[in-house]
């Protein structure tokens, strides 16, 4: 019997996640955040997010937005997401924290990142909405973002 156990843990994959909830962050530039940091290293995400927060890189975004100094001609259109940025790199932190405390190799895993709609509140005096979102940031194996990215 207890060998059986000792298998399923073996078997048992270690992940690290964190939550954003009612994050003041509107959902199209959380989605535009988290396309930015997908399959990357916890540690180049956060250097490029802080590139964000001080406006040497823009973020690329779809729609009817202008063209920014930094982007490739590819997709020239962007953003600069100061505070959404400086969101993710609170989030980032403490994922990375969570990793380390649960004794996973950071090398051997990827960021994968969920944005939703948020409850969105009224503002004072009920003359408008706040922009809300929650994100669940999430550490992957390599191996099974390959799997998904090739389906």
């Amino acid at each position: 019997m207890t060998e059986q156990k000792t298998q399923l843990v073996e078997k048992e994959i270690k992940t690290a996640v964190v939550n954003g909830r009612n994050l003041p962050v509107g959902l199209k530039h959380a989605i535009a955040l988290s396309k930015f940091i997908r399959a990357k290293d916890i540690d180049r995400a956060i250097t490029e997010l802080g590139d964000v927060v001080t406006m040497k890189r823009a973020i690329p975004m779809s729609g009817e937005i202008p063209h920014r100094r930094g982007m490739n001609k590819a997709s020239g259109s962007g953003r600069y997401p100061v505070k959404g940025a400086g969101e993710f790199i609170r989030l980032l932190k403490s994922l990375k924290s969570n990793a380390i405390v649960k004794e996973i190799e950071l090398e051997k895993y990827k960021l994968h990142a969920i944005p939703n709609n948020a409850p969105r509140p009224y503002k004072r005096f009920g003359q408008g909405r706040m922009k809300r979102c929650h994100v669940t940031i999430s550490l992957v194996p390599r191996t099974t973002l390959k799997n998904k990215e090739k389906k």
